[in-house]
């Protein structure tokens, strides 16, 4: 049966709306199917306006896989503003996809990929436009269902109420494993309605769905235990790896954006994973092993993807790119193959153990030198041993010489706030770095026009990392611990000038650490503010700390349980945590331990140079990191 696109009631509230061309679709290289030739689609989402979900490249390569399948086709959906929002409600206009504005409704599969928990309220929001129940018991089997993703469906506890299914690791293969399962399903004539269709899911061991898990409380507020309460379901849920990225070479057709967003350049994923242990970064944690993508395989991604864009710059992205075992040979052979077109490289940040001048020249040589950009994470080398970021002041000092003395003027340093054990005095040293780099960039430079950014995040702890036990540091004391700094910074009559601070207040991180360590029950105050107006809290434009702070009030005590209880409480090693029934491949006595050695300040080396710590991930998951070299170069050259 076929189904209608809402395009000619949309098309009429356009011309009343900011941006109308992000709702058009038909972008170059989107795809729009038959809906009859098809039998199972999709209809995938990332929670956030059209300018950051358009980029994003986990939803765009899942796009392209499940677009090459006979058979099975997939469109994309983004959050909508609150002005296009008002008048949809309006004229009944339900949530659509902009490939060819089907109902979101109507397809099989709704994907949510979650790169932030500050994405909740905007799942609601679109569930609620389509006309799908917000709560999934209330589904049946003419609604599609619900599938969270992404780095934030590694604890998706908090949105069990409001989805079907999640999936934790990488999509590639596991959209493909859904598709055959709800395929045959169908064909089967769905039997036993969606109820069986979840089941099936489930019972793979690599689809979670809360409804089969009961979870149980202690009459102080803490976890029991989480049961399956239906036989065949397993007692622990495992994430998906893919091991070979030459195997997966997306996206070959990137997609280009018809409005600005926020990246525009053509990317490539160079590796997956990263191993340098530090004990913050939830990323590095569960994208354990690190698996490297060829030196071919990269230069063919990069040939095609330009071909099939016209984009002028190419990212080359992973949790640390010059990481990568060839990236030096990698950069200069692409900078050479480019040369005479002009096509800039860039990595998105580079770690100050891992840059070297000869790989920024290789970066900068076709396109321009824009400013460069560092994480010590920490101010005090105490700090950084804590955090496992082994970095010394002076790699960093070495480093940014190397940078002014070879032509740059503008440096980045970005760090965080709140961190375990973290006193004042950690944190007013950043103020210390920055005035050593920049009266080193003048130094070495001879000039007076050296810039340094100081960028300030606070911390979050996260789920499957050794700081998942770690108590948060109030938005009170992380304001006045940046205030510190800020008077400090200023009061340099010498240096102050040169240093630019920007930072984030602590409230947004209170209200991701309520989201990223929560359970069940903080369904009660996501449903809450979404219902009180709250949209796009990733956006401080539109972010309230009040509002989920009065929803907070109102719906934790029915629970006997507060805010405070949730944020800036230490676990202990004997509870519960809401996440331990999924498998990340990492060991959770490891993950103790790990805790344990932060507070000695005791650093672990990467286990890619050094004999195995014992994670877990690689026996667990049946896996082993992948790394060259390969000893291949970018050639032959193209020729022109």
């Amino acid at each position: 049966m076929s189904v209608e696109s809402v395009f000619p009631q949309l098309e009429a509230l356009l011309p009343h709306v900011q941006k109308p061309i992000q709702y058009v679709g038909g972008e170059l290289n989107s795809t729009v199917k038959s809906w009859e030739s098809c039998d199972v689609r999709w209809s995938l989402m990332y929670p956030d306006a059209y300018e950051v979900g358009l980029p994003n490249q986990g939803v765009m390569i899942l796009y392209e896989v499940l677009n090459e399948r006979e058979g099975v086709l997939a469109e994309r959906t983004y959050s909508v503003w609150p002005d296009l929002e008002e008048l949809m409600r309006e004229h009944k206009v339900p949530q659509f996809t902009v490939d060819s504005h089907r109902p979101v409704s109507a397809f099989d599969f709704l994907g949510v990929s979650f790169s932030t928990e500050l994405g909740y309220t905007n799942l609601l929001t679109a569930l609620d436009l389509a006309g799908v129940p917000l709560d999934a018991v209330d589904r049946t089997e003419d609604h599609p269902v619900v599938v969270a993703g992404g780095h934030a469906a590694f604890n998706p506890e908090p949105i069990a109420d409001f989805i079907d299914c999640a999936v934790i690791g990488d999509g590639e293969q596991a959209v493909l494993d859904m598709t055959a399962i709800l395929r045959a399903w169908k064909a089967e004539g769905r039997p036993g309605g969606r109820d069986e269709l979840l089941f099936r899911l489930a019972r793979t061991g690599s689809v979670y769905v809360p409804k089969f898990y009961d979870v149980e409380y202690l009459a102080d507020g803490r976890i029991a235990r989480v049961v399956p309460n239906r036989s065949g379901v397993p007692w622990r849920v495992s994430k998906h790896t893919v091991m070979d990225l030459d195997e997966w070479p997306y996206p070959k057709q990137p997609l280009v954006p018809l409005a600005e967003t926020v990246h525009e350049r053509m990317s490539v994923e160079i590796f997956r994973g990263c191993t340098r242990g530090c004990r913050f970064c939830q990323a590095g944690m569960i994208t354990r092993p690190v698996r490297e993508r060829s030196i071919t395989g990269i230069g063919e991604m990069v040939e095609k993807g330009l071909k099939a864009t016209g984009f002028e710059e190419v990212g080359l992205l992973s949790l640390s790119s010059a990481d990568h075992t060839e990236i030096g040979d990698v950069a200069k052979g692409l900078a050479d193959r480019y040369e005479k077109d002009k096509i800039g490289l860039s990595l998105p940040s580079t770690r100050v153990d891992a840059f070297n001048i000869d790989l920024a020249n290789e970066l900068t040589r076709n396109g321009r030198r824009s400013g460069l950009t560092f994480a010590p994470e920490g101010g005090s080398e105490r700090i950084r041993k804590v955090i496992n970021k082994m970095v010394s002041e002076e790699d960093l000092i070495r480093t940014v010489a190397t940078a002014y003395g070879n032509g740059w003027r503008q440096v980045k340093l970005y760090f965080m706030c709140g961190l375990p054990t973290e006193t004042d005095d950690d944190v007013l040293q950043i103020a210390d770095m920055a005035t050593k780099v920049i009266a080193k960039g003048r130094e070495v430079s001879g000039k007076n026009d050296i810039r340094c950014t100081v960028s300030i995040g606070g911390f979050v702890p996260k789920p499957h990392t050794p700081f998942q036990w770690a108590p948060q540091l109030s938005a009170e004391e992380t304001d006045a611990r940046l205030e510190k700094l800020r008077e400090k910074i200023r009061g340099d009559k010498k240096y102050g000038r040169s240093i630019g601070f920007r930072y984030h207040d602590g409230k947004p991180g209170i209200v991701e650490g309520l989201l990223s360590r929560g359970d069940r029950r903080v369904g009660a105050v996501i449903r809450a503010v979404y219902e009180d107006g709250g949209r796009f809290d990733g956006w401080r434009e539109h972010f309230s700390y009040d509002r989920w702070m009065e929803c907070a009030e109102r719906a934790l005590p029915q629970f006997g349980l507060d805010l405070d209880w949730y944020t800036t409480r230490e676990r202990t090693y004997e509870e519960v945590l809401p996440w331990d029934h999924l498998d990340s491949g990492l060991d959770k006595d490891w993950l103790w331990e790990d805790w344990q050695d932060s507070l000695d300040e005791t650093e672990v080396e990467d286990c890619r140079w050094t004999p195995c710590f014992d994670c877990g991930v690689c026996p667990q998951m049946q896996t082993e990191i992948q790394i060259g070299p390969t000893g291949r170069k970018l050639l032959p050259l193209s020729v022109k």
